[in-house]
């Protein structure tokens, strides 16, 4: 594309059509003439396959494509500037001499469960005073103000503002240069973008809950409704309890996370990790053994969960227990390739319940709870049918079936079966990591790194494609996975507290492998930023049976 620049003009093309405009018109004020086209606010945009905050301008002719906050990268901007808009009310309320901190700890339901500790107490009607400055935010329409200072600059300045976590992981960055936001006084930093001020940020609660206080938002296929809290018991239980030991171990975050490393302490914080993670195993086993009427052991968690390896583990702990468990993949019940069911993009739907052969499975099954031999079948990935060798089993008094895939938590898929004589698991890695205090780590992003590294040394499966198949796997998830985490009678969190120091080295040379001409690379780019925090850490250390060795290899099992 030509880079002229014609009588002060740049040639803007949008939707495939070409405008003129003024040089060094800003991105905001473009797509103030097309905002009448979109049904939701736009927040960001790409500017020749390059993703910019709209206060950039245009210096030179390009192409632009809007992004709406009903996208992934939107929405995250949305989510970001609301949180500065949170900071900004509760340090203006409570007083900054009289906030110690307040942190964003993890996602719950339809919001961010945040902390807070400082000499003011938290109170309904202080939240309530916090929430009605953040409106009156929202209605003075204040720009984010973006400015680059040095990283020494940075370690002062948040060592000023007490922003401790911030301060620790700066003295790890490499880069010179650090972006600091301002909101009418109020200075953090951000893992990504802001939107271009507070008058988009309409949409949002804020409530007491538990020992701390939660933002509720909207979600990116109805980002103008803020849905009513739905509590998650078991999965909050799960996930403060994670957080709780990450803070006993003093490793609330990544820049704790690199001064264990630079100080020699990976060795024996591997080792406490994966203690912890075989007692919790070892638990849920002991929880089974004592209820004599569960055969049937259903595990089901998101892609890259680790469910493999721990359906093998929770086998070896069941063994030490008195129980006899047979490993049962769901995935070998598939029906024969020509009978998958199709999504609505003409694809194959591996993830559908249908593309599973209920019926067999479920004949299967029952023959079985009810003392008949059976043959189990074995799915041949290659040929794309189920095939028969041999595998007979036939259940004892001790024996168990431990059974693992997505659908297995759905009472669809295991129809014929009675509730009592299940026992339901749910696993996912719920990273109890934060980059800072204002920064979370989304457990998505630590899966599809594990998804990368395991489909990159298994199936000789790019990056790129790895990361274009994503949304479709997560639409999966929140279809067939998500809606039945409630019903569990046990949560494992396999996500491990070392694990993206050790990833770090395995998924940076395959992201830089991405197409950078590609709609993938705004991705890889985001991904390469945010491993670029850690101190990278070898793998060496790791035990063969840990859930992470099923993605970066050398397990002890066959995963």
């Amino acid at each position: 594309m030509s880079t002229s620049v014609v009588n002060d003009k740049v040639k803007v093309t949008i939707n495939n059509t070409v405008y003129e405009y003024p040089v060094n018109t800003t991105l905001l004020e473009i797509s103030k003439d097309f905002q009448k086209d979109y049904d939701h606010d736009i927040i960001l945009a790409f500017v020749n396959n390059k993703l910019r905050e709209l206060f950039k301008t245009v210096k030179k002719d390009c192409t632009i494509r809007f992004v709406t906050v009903t996208e992934d990268a939107g929405h995250k901007t949305y989510v970001r500037g609301m949180i500065l808009v949170m900071l900004k009310a509760f340090y203006s309320e409570f007083g900054a001499e009289n906030v110690e901190k307040v942190s964003v700890e993890y996602s719950i339901s339809n919001g961010l469960y945040c902390d807070y500790s400082g000499s003011v107490p938290l109170t309904e009607q202080r939240i309530q005073a916090v929430k009605n400055r953040m409106i009156d935010l929202v209605k003075k329409d204040i720009p984010f103000i973006k400015r680059s200072i040095g990283t020494d600059d940075a370690i002062e300045l948040f060592h000023h503002y007490r922003m401790y976590d911030k301060e620790r992981l700066f003295r790890y960055r490499r880069v010179s240069k650090a972006n600091i936001y301002n909101l009418d006084g109020f200075e953090d930093y951000y893992y990504g973008y802001m939107p271009p001020s507070t008058g988009m940020l309409q949409y949002f609660d804020l409530n007491v809950y538990d020992e701390g206080f939660l933002l509720l938002l909207p979600g990116r296929k109805k980002p103008t409704e803020v849905q009513a809290f739905q509590p998650q018991p078991k999965l909050f239980h799960t996930l403060k309890e994670s957080n709780s030991w990450a803070k006993m171990m003093e490793l609330p975050n990544v820049g704790t996370l690199n001064d264990a490393i630079s100080q020699g302490k990976l060795n024996e914080l591997i080792l406490v990790q994966e203690a912890l993670q075989e007692k919790k195993i070892s638990d849920i086993a002991q929880d089974i053994a004592k209820i004599k009427d569960k055969k049937f052991i259903m595990i089901a968690g998101p892609s890259s969960s680790g469910k493999t390896t721990f359906s093998h583990r929770l086998s070896i702990q069941l063994k030490a227990h008195g129980l006899k468990p047979h490993p049962i993949a769901i995935d070998n019940y598939f029906v024969n390739r020509d009978k998958t069911p199709k999504d609505e993009f003409g694809e194959l739907n591996f993830e559908s319940l249908y593309a599973i052969d209920l019926e067999q499975f479920n004949r299967d099954m029952t023959d079985l709870m009810d003392g008949k031999e059976v043959e189990l079948p074995y799915y041949n990935f290659v040929s794309g049918k189920r095939e028969y060798k041999g595998n007979y089993l036939k259940l004892g008094p001790e024996d168990i079936l431990v059974i693992e895939g997505i659908h297995g938590l759905n009472d669809k898929l295991s129809y014929s079966l009675p509730r009592e004589s299940k026992y339901k698991i749910y696993i996912s890695a719920l990273t109890q990591l934060n980059i800072d205090e204002h920064n979370r780590i989304p457990t998505t992003d630590g899966r599809l790194i594990r998804r990368m590294v395991r489909d990159a040394r298994t199936r000789d499966t790019t990056a790129q494609k790895t990361i274009a198949m994503w949304p479709s796997v997560r639409r999966g998830e929140e279809e067939n996975i998500f809606p039945f985490q409630k019903e569990v009678d046990a949560m494992f969190n396999s996500a491990l507290i070392y694990e993206l120091a050790v990833l770090k080295q395995y998924a940076e040379p395959i992201l830089f492998g991405v197409d950078r001409e590609s709609k993938e690379y705004v991705e890889a780019k985001r991904l390469l930023k945010f491993l670029d925090y850690f101190i990278g850490a070898p793998s060496e250390a790791v035990p063969s049976n840990s859930i992470l060795k099923e993605f970066v290899g050398g397990s002890c099992f066959k995963v």
